[in-house]
C-alpha cells in the first residue's frame, strides 16, 4: 500500500465516524466508500520482474495504445505508449536497471491520456536511465484527464534496478517509453501489461 492511499484512507474513515456520530449513519456511507476505494487505488502488489540481458519491463499497469516510430532532437526513436485507467494500479517501476543521468518536470495540460496529443502538451516528468551497457531508456510519467500529481522519488545519479518503484501518478494517466530505433518490441497495440513484471522490449546488443 503506497503511504498516499492511508493519507485519503483515514481522512474519510474520520469523516465518516463524525457524520455518522453527530449527523446520521447514513450520512457516513459515502465516506465510508470513499475510504474503502483510495485504499484499493493505492495499493502495491508485489511483482517478480523477469531476468535476461536487455530486457525493458513496463514502467506502469495498463494497456499499450501505441507502439511506433518517432523522431526526438536526438534522431529516430520508437515509442511505447501505455494507458492507466483509474482502476489501474498507479505505482511507477524502473524499466531497465541504471543511472538515472537526467529528470526533467514540465507544467502542461491535463487532456485525455487516449489522445496522442497529450504525450507532448500534458504535465509530465521525463526520466531518462542509463544502463550498464551505455544503452539509455526514458520513460515519462504524463498527467492525464484526472490526475494531478505526478511522484517521482529517485535523483540524478541515484543507481536503479530494473522493476524498482520510483513513484507513481495520481488518477488516470499514461506512461511512454522512448527506445532505440533498433530496439526489438515484444508488446502491440491493445495489450494489457503489468508494472514491473511485463517485458515490452529487448534493447539492442542482448543475447536472447
Amino acid at each position: 500500500m503506497v503511504k498516499d492511499g492511508y493519507y485519503y484512507g483515514v481522512g474519510f474513515l474520520a469523516a465518516a465516524i463524525a457524520l455518522g456520530w453527530v449527523v446520521s449513519v447514513w450520512l457516513s456511507v459515502p465516506c465510508v466508500l470513499l475510504a474503502a476505494f483510495f485504499l484499493w487505488f493505492f495499493r502495491d502488489p508485489v511483482r517478480i520482474i523477469p531476468s535476461g540481458s536487455g530486457l525493458v519491463v513496463s514502467p506502469g499497469d495498463g494497456v499499450v495504445t501505441e507502439a511506433a516510430r518517432i523522431q526526438t532532437a536526438a534522431g529516430e526513436r520508437q515509442r511505447i505508449s501505455i494507458f492507466l485507467s483509474v482502476f489501474n494500479v498507479h505505482v511507477n517501476r524502473s524499466p531497465i536497471a541504471g543511472t538515472v543521468t537526467e529528470v526533467r518536470y514540465r507544467k502542461g495540460l491535463y487532456l485525455n491520456a487516449m489522445n496522442p496529443a497529450s504525450a507532448e502538451r500534458n504535465e509530465q516528468n521525463s526520466v531518462t536511465v542509463r544502463g550498464e551497457d551505455g544503452v539509455e531508456v526514458t520513460f515519462r510519467q504524463i498527467a492525464g484527464l484526472l490526475a494531478r500529481r505526478i511522484v517521482f522519488h529517485p535523483k540524478e545519479g541515484d543507481r536503479l534496478e530494473c522493476g524498482e518503484r520510483v513513484g507513481l501518478i495520481k488518477f488516470g494517466s499514461r506512461v511512454d517509453v522512448i527506445l532505440p530505433a533498433d530496439a526489438e518490441l515484444l508488446v502491440q497495440p491493445r495489450v494489457r501489461v503489468k508494472g514491473g513484471s511485463s517485458v515490452l522490449a529487448r534493447l539492442p546488443g542482448a543475447s536472447k
